[in-house]
Protein backbone atom coordinates (compact mmCIF):
# COMPACT_ATOMS: atom_id res chain seq x y z
CA UNK A 1 0.00 0.00 0.00
CA UNK A 2 1.35 3.16 -1.09
CA UNK A 3 1.93 6.28 2.15
CA UNK A 4 0.25 9.19 1.44
CA UNK A 5 1.47 12.17 0.70
CA UNK A 6 0.97 13.74 4.23
CA UNK A 7 2.42 10.89 5.90
CA UNK A 8 5.50 10.83 3.39
CA UNK A 9 6.03 14.49 4.60
CA UNK A 10 5.96 13.79 8.46
CA UNK A 11 8.63 10.75 7.72
CA UNK A 12 10.60 12.59 5.88
CA UNK A 13 10.54 15.48 8.23
CA UNK A 14 11.54 13.54 11.03
CA UNK A 15 13.95 11.94 9.12
CA UNK A 16 15.87 15.13 8.33
CA UNK A 17 15.85 16.22 12.01
CA UNK A 18 17.55 13.06 13.27
CA UNK A 19 20.17 12.29 11.04
CA UNK A 20 22.93 11.40 13.64
CA UNK A 21 25.37 14.73 12.48
CA UNK A 22 24.26 17.41 14.58
CA UNK A 23 25.38 19.72 11.69
CA UNK A 24 23.01 17.47 9.20
CA UNK A 25 20.13 17.59 11.73
CA UNK A 26 20.37 21.39 12.04
CA UNK A 27 20.70 22.10 8.29
CA UNK A 28 18.49 19.46 6.95
CA UNK A 29 15.79 19.34 9.53
CA UNK A 30 15.66 23.53 8.80
CA UNK A 31 15.21 22.99 5.32
CA UNK A 32 12.31 20.31 5.56
CA UNK A 33 10.62 22.05 8.04
CA UNK A 34 10.46 25.00 5.39
CA UNK A 35 9.84 23.22 2.40
CA UNK A 36 8.07 19.88 2.47
CA UNK A 37 4.67 21.24 3.02
CA UNK A 38 5.41 22.40 -0.42
CA UNK A 39 6.86 19.89 -2.14
CA UNK A 40 5.03 17.48 -4.83
CA UNK A 41 4.96 14.23 -4.80
CA UNK A 42 8.32 14.09 -7.07
CA UNK A 43 9.94 16.27 -5.19
CA UNK A 44 9.61 14.34 -2.20
CA UNK A 45 10.82 11.47 -4.00
CA UNK A 46 14.03 13.08 -5.07
CA UNK A 47 14.35 14.58 -1.47
CA UNK A 48 13.77 10.81 0.05
CA UNK A 49 16.55 9.26 -2.37
CA UNK A 50 18.77 11.98 -0.91
CA UNK A 51 18.32 11.56 3.01
CA UNK A 52 19.77 7.87 1.90
CA UNK A 53 23.00 9.09 1.43
CA UNK A 54 25.49 9.15 4.26
CA UNK A 55 25.61 12.08 5.68
CA UNK A 56 29.09 13.18 4.54
CA UNK A 57 29.08 12.88 1.05
CA UNK A 58 25.65 14.72 0.90
CA UNK A 59 27.19 17.37 3.42
CA UNK A 60 29.97 17.77 0.61
CA UNK A 61 27.44 17.91 -2.18
CA UNK A 62 25.78 20.44 -0.53
CA UNK A 63 28.52 22.64 0.27
CA UNK A 64 29.94 22.45 -3.11
CA UNK A 65 33.05 20.65 -1.87
CA UNK A 66 32.29 18.19 -4.21
CA UNK A 67 29.61 17.44 -7.26
CA UNK A 68 26.88 15.24 -6.78
CA UNK A 69 26.44 12.54 -8.58
CA UNK A 70 23.66 12.76 -11.85
CA UNK A 71 21.40 11.03 -9.92
CA UNK A 72 21.38 13.69 -7.24
CA UNK A 73 22.14 16.81 -9.17
CA UNK A 74 18.55 17.96 -9.21
CA UNK A 75 16.64 21.06 -8.37
CA UNK A 76 15.71 19.63 -4.82
CA UNK A 77 19.80 19.43 -4.36
CA UNK A 78 20.22 23.21 -5.68
CA UNK A 79 17.35 23.95 -3.22
CA UNK A 80 19.77 22.26 -0.59
CA UNK A 81 22.50 24.13 -1.92
CA UNK A 82 20.41 27.33 -1.32
CA UNK A 83 19.46 26.83 1.53
CA UNK A 84 20.40 29.22 4.23
CA UNK A 85 19.27 28.71 8.72
CA UNK A 86 19.19 31.95 9.03
CA UNK A 87 17.63 34.98 6.42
Amino acid sequence: MAEDIETTRKRLIFRSGHRGLKEMDLLLGGFAARHLADFSRDQLALYDSLLAENDPDLYNWIIGREAPPAEHDTPVMTMLKNFKLVD
